[in-house]
């Protein structure tokens, strides 16, 4: 039965935001596989109580990158010194990712956006592309990214947030196309409304509105969506799953707003 459900554990997994909500249900879902983990994040501290945690209660080996996702010299640097028994990486999750703000675009903070396109754009494409090379060469290997139904559905205020997600989904299935021949599976996680810390930052700790966004209903949470990529990753190698867009059942699509006049 176990053989059955899980047709492919991953060896190595990388998982970028690896001290985020997100980033630590992946952890103990795949360290609960036996995957070995490569844990990427900003807080050094963090890492290292994640780490212990997870070579606690499930005995498997994991390595800690501590840098700055958007420092391209320290991703480089790091991705370098991963010890050779977890360098050929059959998973990457390129999770880290935030949104800032909720303003109309012509009243939005100009380094919010900029913040924004550097964590949810431009790191993801340079871990993909630090990764993707020894996959293609091994012929063996996925990358999942964690996008949004925020990138199909765009909203007031979501603005440089929801082009950001839509990147992200162009940018897996062109990964798809261009990967044809490795064996190298690529999949779009695309969740909706998940009770997380995701409105605390984008909020910038401003707990009365981040709790209101979650307010008297019923949202899914972190470890719904770790399902969801454990189920993507563990299919049979021949199976691929492109997109997956997730939301709670009390969630559905924005209606497109009307200006009124009096």
């Amino acid at each position: 039965m176990y053989e059955k459900r899980y047709a492919h554990i991953p060896n190595i997994v990388l998982i970028t935001g690896a001290t985020g909500d997100f980033g630590k249900a992946f952890a103990h879902r795949f360290a609960a596989l036996g995957s070995k983990l490569v844990l990427v994040g900003r807080n050094a501290e963090k890492l290292s109580d994640l780490s212990d945690d997870l070579r606690g209660q499930y005995k498997v080996k994991t390595h800690e990158c501590a840098f700055d996702i958007q420092d391209k010299a320290a991703m480089v640097a790091a991705l370098d010194g991963i010890p050779a028994e977890f360098q050929d990486i059959d998973l990457l999750i390129n999770n880290a990712g935030l949104a800032l703000g909720l303003e109309p675009a012509q009243e939005c903070d100009l380094e919010d956006w900029e913040t924004m396109i550097a964590v949810n754009n431009m790191a993801l494409v340079r871990m993909t592309r630090l990764v993707i090379g020894g996959m293609a060469e091994r012929k063996c290997g996925h990358i999942i990214n964690i996008g949004s139904t925020a990138g199909n559905y765009p909203y007031p205020g979501g603005n440089v947030y929801c082009a950001t997600k839509a990147f992200v989904k162009q940018f897996s299935l062109s990964l798809r196309g261009d990967l044809q021949g490795t064996n190298v599976r690529v999949t779009n996680i695309e969740p909706g409304a998940i009770e997380t810390q995701f409105s605390k930052v984008r909020f910038k700790g401003d707990d009365v509105r981040a709790d209101a966004v979650y307010a008297n209903t019923n949202n899914m949470n972190a470890e719904d969506i770790a399902e969801a990529i454990v189920w993507s990753a563990t299919l049979p190698p021949y199976f691929n799953v492109n997109r997956m867009e997730i939301m709670p059942t009390v969630q559905s699509f924005a209606p497109n707003p009307i200006e009124r006049f009096d």
